[in-house]
This record gives C-alpha cells, structure tokens and sequence, in this order.
C-alpha cells in the first residue's frame, strides 16, 4: 500500500498542494499564537521605578477585603481599589521616628531604610510592604502591562481560533472535493480488486504523510514567524515595549502545533475516507460525470444540527443574558456554529442559488446550468466564500453597530447642546459637573462586585440636563445617603438599601435606591454624589453653554458622542491590528481554498472543454463560461455569507432592544465588497488560468 499511496502523492502532487500550504500555514500560525500565549505567561518581572533606591515599601492599602460567603465556609473577596488609600498618619510617624523614610510623589506609598522584617512587625495589618521587584507594584500604572498582556492573550487566542477553525475547515473541503475528482482513480481500484478499507486506508496514509510533511514545514515557519509578530505587536502599541516571542525554553507549542496538524489532516480525510470506500467499481463510473448524492444523509443531519444549534443558542443568549451579545468573544466565535452548519448544507443551497440566476446568452445559460449541475465545485468553491464574507460582516458589523448604540445611548442621555471634556475641570460653574468613580457592592452573601459609577457635584444640575433610561423611581431625589442603579443591581428596588464600598475601600455604606435605570449597553451607571466619590476628579461637564475652561476640549454633544464611541471597527491601531490578524488568516484561507479547489476542478475538465470547441464556441467564450461558473459560485458563496451574517446582527439588534438600548445596525458593505472582490479575482485566475491551457 505504501508504494500506491507514494504514486499516488507523486502523481497527484497538486491537488494536496492547496491542503499541504493551508495546514502548514495553520501549523505556522498555532506556533506562533502558542509562543505568543507563552511570552505572555512568563513575561519578565519590571524593575521597580519609583522607589528603587528604597529597600522597603510601605504602602497604603490597596485592595478590598471583604468576607463572602463560600459553600459551607466562608472567605474573603480581594478586589483593586481604583484609588489606594494613603499610609496610615500614625504608622508614619512611627516610621519616621526609627528609620529614613523616602516620600516620592504622593501619600500613598514611601520607602524605608531598613530590615523588611522589621518594618512588617511594625505596620501589621495597617500597610503593605513591599521588598525586590514588588516594590513597582507602588509606581504609577503598574497594572498597565499587565492589562495589556490581558488584552494581548485574547488576541492571540482569538486569531488562534480562528486559524483553527478555518484551516479544518479548508483542510477538510479538499479532501472532499479531492475524492469527488479521483471517483473513477477509486472504482478502478475496487475493480482492481481492492476493498473499501484498503481505499480509506490508502486515502488516510496520502492525509498523514501530507499532514507530517506540512506541520514540519509549519513548526519550522512559526519559529520563523514569531519574533516577527513580536515586534508588530510591539510597534501596533498592543504589546508592552518589552514584550518579545521566541528565543526563550519555551517549546511546547511545537509539539502541541504539530500533532493539531496531523490530527486536523487525519480528521480532514476521514469522511472523504470513508465516502471513498464506498465507491462500487460501476457506481465510481456513474459518479465521475454526474453529480448525485453530494449531500450524505451524516452531514446532513449534522450541518442541519449545527445550524438549529447555532440559531437556538442566539435566541436562548438574547432571552437569558443579552448583555453577553455585545462582547467581542461572543460575536466572533458564536457565528462559527451558523457558519458551519451553512457550509455544510451548501450542497443543498447552491442548486436552487444557480436556478435562480437569470444570466443573458448562451454563456449565461451555460454558467447557470453548468453551475446547477455541477454542485460539488459550486458548493465547494462557495463554502470558503460563505466562511469570509459571514466572519467580514458579522465581526465588523457588530463592532460598529455596538458603538454606535453607545454613542446613541450617551447622547440620547444629555440635554446639553455642549460638553466639555478633560482631566481635572472645575466642579462648580454652569452646567453639570461629573468624573469617574466605582463602588464596590454586596450582592447576597457570596459576592461583591465592583461597578464603574459616575460621581456627580451638584445633584439638582445633573438632574436637570440628565435624560436617563428610569425604570422606577426619580434621578432627581439622589443625595449623599442615596445611590441610583441600574436593573443589573441585586438590589434595585426604589427605597431598598445597598451596602456599598467607595472608590478608596471606606465602607460598608449603607445607600438608599433613588432610581433605577434600565441596563442598556452597559454604561447606565450608577451615579453616587461627590461624598461617596472620594478622591473622583471632573472629566466631563454637560452644559447649555460652551464651558471654557483650561485644559478643557469643547464640543457639541454630537461630536462628543461621535468620539467617545468611534462607530469604526477599525478606530484605533490596536483593533485595526486585531482585526487584520483575524479577517487576514480567513482571507489567506479563503484565497487557498479557491485557488486550489478551481485548479483541479478546472485541470480535469480537458474533454468538456474540448467538446465545447467542438461545438462551435470560440476560446474566448469558453474562458468565460469557466470563469462565470467561478463568479457564479462566488457570488452564491458570498450571499448566503451575508445570510448568515444578517442573522447574526438581527440577534444583536434584538439583545440591544431587550437591554433597551438604541438598534441602529451597521452593515459593513464595502469591507464585505472589499473580501467578496478579493475572493472574485482569486476564483476567476485560477479557474481562467488552466483553462486558457486546456481550450486550445
């Protein structure tokens, strides 16, 4: 058998050249995601800055302790303070009196000269202190790398999942499509005398030699790659200055990259396996010129389940949770489910698709009969199409249709015709003055969970420019010893009491419900006075009248909201970066597909071409007949993409109206016409290419 399949990979070198360059590219890109996770796991410890000449730091507290319920037991919530408060009055005295105390840009923190142990002894419980590197947990921002690295690894592993996703997906296509060619090289074989198992055994040793050969091109390409992407991350601003991939001990993507390579390889292959075994000699004969029973009854039912799937798990998010319909994780991997399963019926889709088409000519006749009849290189030149333009429109689309809800949301919540922006504005003067606070709240005895709050200078100002969402209650009644919520508060009953936490851990307080406002996109609330905002700073001041302060930015209240909520998918370098590394792998995948998927449908059709000559038709025409079928298929690809996307964003639309937010949906056309041309010129060079050859 080795010898057959060895011939048969000499042989038939180009019909594996479209899996072999997308598996070794999935492989490629799987170690350079995989180091990059890893870079982001054991990034390098920062030396402290602040403090660094200081041995010891003493620092205020700065987390929340509060002790929950767990289980039978109990423990103890640990949360950030946004604003650490500063060292205890006494404890620097105490500090003061026995050691040289540094003070080095605020209250919240000063280094000591002296033995660690003893400044532990000392504070006890009312500081923290600080030796070796963490003694940068006291510089400014010293969360910042580390909500970078956050960000970094839901990049890296959105791209990772996607490269997974769309290289099975490809991978698995041509094999298919690869076996629907080579039914006559099959039923010569079982007429031969071979039995169904020795094909798919033959077919699964041709998918394990290309998948061993490929992932070792891949590990060697993803080594090559990852400082690479390294140093984009870097540049794009996404990655911390001195974030780096590679080049460490670090080496378990690569066996981890290459098994998912074999693996995807052998699973790509093993419905076409056994698809190929059951090629009867008379039956292969039949099949190589006609296209009957392209959608098997398994992957029926299973792209029918994927799709029911995929639709009940939006309408069940929508009902239950639709807040969840608006974060970026769930926008980009739960239209996989629908994107599957619509592939997998486009067998059964592109027939009625091509019907339908009214092209003029006898080339049009012949593009939309050859379209129709030939389902499988139809179905399997759309399916790639479907994929891109579904993942294009539902990525880009939701991105811009949640900002614009929330720059709708914020400048439906303002009466004021100006506002004015900045750090540090005045609190008093016309207009209402707010800034950014949290509070940290009890929710029944198991959790406390930290809310982004506005706190507000003058209540009755507010009040009176605010156009909030209430459900109960009146924003106009909020005072020192009430809070105003939204519906996503255990608590949001008017008059009901609420144990908060402000913004430096003082607390419990004990708040009253004002009001109660709808959930909207998230950035309803709450709202607390300035008395529960200590240390909060005015960023922000609605007013009738342009408020001209210094260092203020002064706009209408429609630029504001045009620039606090960019409706761009792409409006900073960061997402700009993001969005390249997802949309680019599915367009690279898509343009693989294409290219190979129409150069061996294209090659093997020598005798039809011929006879078309025959006939009467000239070179030119038949190159447009062939690349009409390419556009045709395209097209269809490219529709049914759309399709899915539209579902995508309707359940979107209807979770932004259960959370009573705006529904403005953007649709991303000329990003979409942008991967639908791209996909167009790919098809019609690979399908003109041969046939130009073949149509002598």
């Amino acid at each position: 058998m080795l010898t057959v399949v060895l011939a048969g990979l000499r042989a038939r070198w180009a019909s594996f050249l479209g899996g072999f360059l997308a598996l070794g590219l999935g492989v490629g890109l799987l170690v350079v995601m995989g180091l990059g996770l890893a870079a982001t796991a054991h990034a390098p410890e920062r030396a402290p800055q602040r403090f660094a000449s200081s041995p010891v730091v003493v620092q205020g507290q700065d987390r929340l302790s509060a002790e929950v319920r767990r289980g039978p037991g109990t423990a103890v919530a640990d949360l950030p303070l946004d604003r650490p408060q500063p060292v205890d009055t006494e404890l620097l005295r105490e500090l003061r009196a026995r050691w040289t105390v540094t003070a080095a840009g605020g209250p919240d923190a000063v280094g000591v000269d002296a033995p660690a142990a003893e400044v532990r002894a000392l504070a006890g419980g009312r500081a923290r202190v600080l030796t070796g590197d963490g003694r940068r947990l006291a510089d400014p921002d010293a969360g910042r790398d580390a909500q970078a690295l956050v960000t970094l690894d839901a990049l890296l592993g959105t791209a990772g999942g996607v490269t997974a996703f769309v290289s099975v997906f490809v991978v698995a296509s041509t094999f298919a499509f690869a076996v629907a060619l080579r039914g006559r090289e099959y039923g010569l074989l079982r007429t031969a005398g071979a039995t169904a198992g020795q094909v798919r055994r033959t077919l699964l040793a041709e998918a394990a030699c290309v998948g061993v050969l490929a992932s070792a091109a891949g590990c060697l390409l993803g080594a090559a790659g990852a400082p690479r992407l390294g140093r984009v991350l870097v540049d794009g601003g996404v990655a911390p200055d001195w974030f780096t991939i590679g080049g460490g001990a670090v080496t378990w993507p690569f066996p981890v990259a290459f098994g998912t390579g074999v693996t995807v390889a052998l699973a790509g292959a093993f419905a076409a396996s056994r698809r190929a075994g059951r090629i009867g000699p008379a039956a292969a004969l039949r099949e190589a010129d006609v296209d009957a029973g392209v959608l098997p009854l398994g992957r029926a039912l299973l792209g029918a389940a994927l799709l029911l799937g995929g639709l009940g798990l939006l309408v069940w998010t929508c009902a239950t949770e639709p807040s969840e319909l608006l974060k970026r994780k769930t926008y980009v991997t739960q239209p996989m489910l629908l994107v599957t399963g619509a592939a997998l019926l486009a067998p059964l889709l592109v027939r009625p698709a091509a019907r339908a088409v009214r092209l003029p000519g006898a080339v049009g006749t012949l593009v939309r009969e050859n379209g129709a009849a030939a389902v499988r290189r139809t179905a399997a030149v759309a399916a790639p199409v479907l994929v891109t333009v579904a993942l294009t429109g539902t990525l880009l689309g939701s991105a811009a249709t949640v900002a614009g809800a929330k720059a709708a949301e914020a400048r439906g919540q303002t009466g004021a015709a100006y506002v004015t922006t900045g750090a540090g504005l005045p609190r008093s003067g016309a207009g209402s003055a707010t800034g950014a606070t949290s509070v940290f709240v009890r929710e029944g005895e198991e959790a406390v969970v930290k809310y982004g709050a506005r706190a507000v200078a003058d209540p009755a100002a507010w009040a009176s420019y605010a156009r909030l969402p209430v459900v109960a209650g009146d924003p106009r009644d909020l005072d020192d010893r009430s809070i105003v919520v939204t519906e996503e508060f255990e608590r949001h009953r008017v008059g009901e009491p609420v144990d908060v936490w402000t913004a430096d851990g003082r607390g419990p307080v004990r708040l009253r419900v004002a009001a109660v406002l709808a959930r909207g996109t998230g950035d309803n609330g709450p709202y607390v006075t300035w008395a529960n905002a200590p240390g909060a700073t005015v960023d922000r001041i609605d007013a009738a009248r342009p408020a001209r302060v210094p260092g203020g930015t002064v706009r209408t209240a429609d630029a504001w909201a045009a620039a606090a909520f960019p409706t761009a998918a792409a409006s900073t370098p960061q997402t700009r970066l993001g969005l390249f590394l997802v949309l680019g792998i599915a367009v690279l995948y898509t343009v693989i597909a294409l290219a190979n998927t129409l150069l061996m449908a294209t090659s093997v059709r020598g005798r039809e071409l011929a006879s078309l000559r025959l006939a009467g038709a000239t070179r030119a025409q038949v190159l447009r007949v062939v690349a009409g079928e390419a556009l045709l298929a395209v097209g269809i690809g490219a529709v049914l993409g759309l399709a899915v996307a539209a579902v995508c964003l309707a359940g979107l639309g209807a979770g932004l109206a259960a959370l009573s937010a705006p529904v403005a949906l953007a649709v991303p056309w000329i990003p979409t016409a942008a991967v639908t041309g791209v996909c167009a010129v790919a098809a019609t060079g690979a399908s003109a290419l041969p046939a130009w050859r073949l149509a002598r």
